[in-house]
């Protein structure tokens, strides 16, 4: 089996049934996409996969192709820090920080396709779970990272 992530081509040996997460983290070892649920419900394992947000944990790797670029959160900014990474430290946005990579991949999807998001555009684009409570600070990372005031 063969992936690209974050730019890089991967040989893989691995059960096609194996969820892209376990992929992603134990045989590539890219840790900084976290396990949450199990379930694609709190998204605290969202990627990107041809710029959409994927809950990796619940799908196989066998779904995905050579040809499709998976992107995890050390692949979200090449080089320089990306905008709504900007805006997550300079508003202190995470508090335990466990969810955060998954909620800064589904930001910037949003961002990607919607620059200058209205806060109901955020509500529908941020369904990650944060058990720390912290959307309020989310959302103003993300209207922080778009430039748009309040």
């Amino acid at each position: 089996m063969r992936l690209t992530v974050n730019g890089r081509t991967h040989d893989l040996n691995v059960d096609p049934d194996t969820p892209l997460l376990w992929v992603i983290r134990e045989q590539i070892g890219l840790t900084g996409t976290k396990y949450g649920c199990g379930v694609a419900q709190c998204g605290a394992c969202s990627v990107h996969v041809d710029g959409e947000v994927v809950r990796s944990c619940s799908l196989p790797v066998s779904a995905f192709g050579p040809d499709q670029k998976i992107v995890t959160i050390e692949g979200l900014s090449a080089g320089a820090v990306h905008p709504i990474q900007q805006a997550w430290i300079a508003l202190d946005v995470p508090q335990c920080g466990y969810c955060q990579s998954g909620q800064i991949m589904a930001a910037a999807a949003l961002l990607a396709k919607t620059p200058k998001p209205n806060d109901e555009q955020i509500a529908e684009a941020m369904q990650n779970i944060c058990r720390c409570g912290t959307y309020n600070r989310i959302k103003a990372g993300i209207k922080q990272a778009a430039g748009i005031a309040g």
